[in-house]
């Protein structure tokens, strides 16, 4: 399946710059949230894709040292034994992936189910003068 008709070209562009094995890692976790998220506004934030509900911003994923990080900004509240790299001061959780073949399908959509229904409101942080609240 082709999901990238609703991707933005910047996306794509990022993912064409990587190392085959990256760009291979950002493709399928692109196509996957594109599939579940199909209404989520994508873009170029901070130098890598996030994707937003409503302008909060809800996953993204970048390169680092450790690999591709895919994090979930309320990813800490899924209660998901994988997403095991949690943020120290906000509720945001991560995995590295370092292979495309890491990547579970099935969990993969779960989280992205969850990163509909459980969420903490980002996009007012800074009015809020640094204190979450959480969405829903």
């Amino acid at each position: 399946m082709n999901y990238f008709w609703t991707m933005e070209s910047e996306i794509i562009s990022f993912n064409s710059q990587l190392s085959a094995t990256d760009g291979e890692i950002c493709t399928l976790l692109a196509q996957t949230i594109e599939a579940e998220l199909c209404d989520a506004e994508n873009k170029i934030w901070h130098g890598h894709p996030v994707w937003f509900l409503d302008g909060n911003p809800i996953v993204g994923y970048s390169k680092q040292k450790k690999g591709i990080r895919l994090m979930f900004w309320s990813g800490a509240d899924f209660n998901e034994s994988n997403l095991n790299e949690l943020g120290s001061k906000f509720k945001d959780a991560s995995i590295f992936y370092n292979n495309s073949g890491a990547i579970d399908p099935i969990e993969l959509n779960r989280w992205l189910k969850k990163s509909r229904e459980i969420q903490w409101d980002y996009k007012n942080l800074v009015k809020r003068k640094g204190k979450l609240e959480r969405l829903k």
